[in-house]
């Protein structure tokens, strides 16, 4: 799929969840958990090493469990492992309710007390939110939606585009 155009995005963060070579452009992702072609996306930039930020936008109204997730992710990032809780959630999409985000936890040995806390807490709440916001400022109509260079890609992305990420 092409650009549509130029939207207002923010810059990079220091809080943002960068993943990828450092090597390439950088394009910035917006998705939620429980929608499967961000699964897909997400599994086609991690075989490109494609270097990437990765904010959240949990659309309720199609995927009511998106939210609890991206709190999850968030929640377990402050233990240092939001991108083994990220793998995980895009890695089992049918299993998004309390007692499997609480077993991906204690899976990857996080405080799970500290865990259900966090998930819960006013700060994880708006973090995420913001990710959403942003997105809504920039454009971002469904997910996924990628930026590249200022350039908005709604949907899933051709090769030529997974290939220019990964500089090829």
């Amino acid at each position: 799929m092409s650009g549509l155009g130029s939207a207002p995005l923010p810059p990079p963060a220091d809080d943002d969840h960068v993943a990828g070579a450092a090597r390439g452009v950088l394009a910035i992702v917006y998705a939620d958990y429980e929608c499967p072609f961000c699964a897909r996306l997400e599994l086609a930039l991690r075989a490109r090493d494609a270097r990437r930020i990765f904010r959240h936008f949990p659309v309720a109204s199609r995927h009511p469990r998106a939210w609890a997730a991206a709190c999850a992710a968030e929640a377990a990032g402050l233990q240092g492992r939001f991108r083994a809780m990220h793998e995980a959630l895009y890695a089992d999409q049918g299993r998004l309710e309390d007692p499997h985000l609480w077993a991906r936890a204690e899976a990857l040995g996080l405080d799970l007390e500290r865990f259900d806390a966090d998930r819960r807490s006013d700060a994880v709440r708006a973090r995420v939110k913001r990710d959403f916001t942003s997105g809504v400022r920039a454009g971002v109509v469904t997910t996924p939606t990628l930026f590249l260079d200022g350039v908005i890609h709604p949907g899933l992305p051709d090769d030529a585009l997974l290939e220019r990420l990964a500089g090829g």
